[in-house]
């Protein structure tokens, strides 16, 4: 974990230690499960910048000097994939209804078809596995050891959350909507 510092115009900065061992400007870093690019770094911080388009489809422009943030280095081909594949490609924002250890998590209607019971899911770039599912939202059960680690353990009825669904389902659906189509 990491803490969000402030921003000047489309320069945000964040304070952190693990992530910055080995980063250097240009490397990968996802900030709450959004993909960014270290512009500057030195002295425990670092900065990206953040676009407009970043900041209608994520949590960035909520968040407040002091608010925790998840910090993601992107995994080495040779590295385990402990999860499933989290690109840090923001799908939306959804809003805890329910905190952990089952979270719950209402999103907008255009990602719900993408859930399914026992599919994969980022909430904050975090992966996890779904374990209900209804036309508004999912629940997930987040143990203690990711509640601990991560900022979902501190999430509350309210707060806005990235979510990232599963990159699998979309590939899926594009490929098949042609023929899908045909079938109408």
């Amino acid at each position: 974990m990491g803490y969000y510092v402030g921003h000047d115009g489309d320069r945000y900065r964040i304070r952190a230690s693990l992530v910055l061992e080995d980063a250097k400007v240009g490397d990968s870093i996802s900030v709450n499960g959004c993909c960014t690019t270290v512009v500057a770094c030195g002295g425990g911080t670092w900065e990206t910048q953040v676009t407009g388009e970043t900041l209608s489809r994520t949590t960035f422009g909520l968040l407040e000097p002091g608010d925790p943030v998840n910090l993601e280095r992107p995994v080495r081909v040779s590295d385990r994939l402990g999860g499933h594949i989290v690109q840090g490609h923001v799908d939306g924002i959804g809003e805890v209804t329910a905190g952990s250890p089952d979270l719950r998590v209402r999103i907008p209607p255009e990602l719900t078809r993408y859930c399914v019971e026992k599919g994969s899911i980022a909430v904050d770039g975090v992966s996890l596995t779904i374990f209900d599912v209804d036309q508004d939202g999912f629940s997930v059960a987040v143990i203690p050891h990711t509640a601990a680690m991560t900022t979902l353990g501190g999430r509350i009825p309210g707060d806005k959350v990235n979510i990232e669904v599963d990159v699998a389902a979309k590939q899926i659906e594009k490929l098949l909507a042609p023929y899908l189509a045909k079938l109408m």
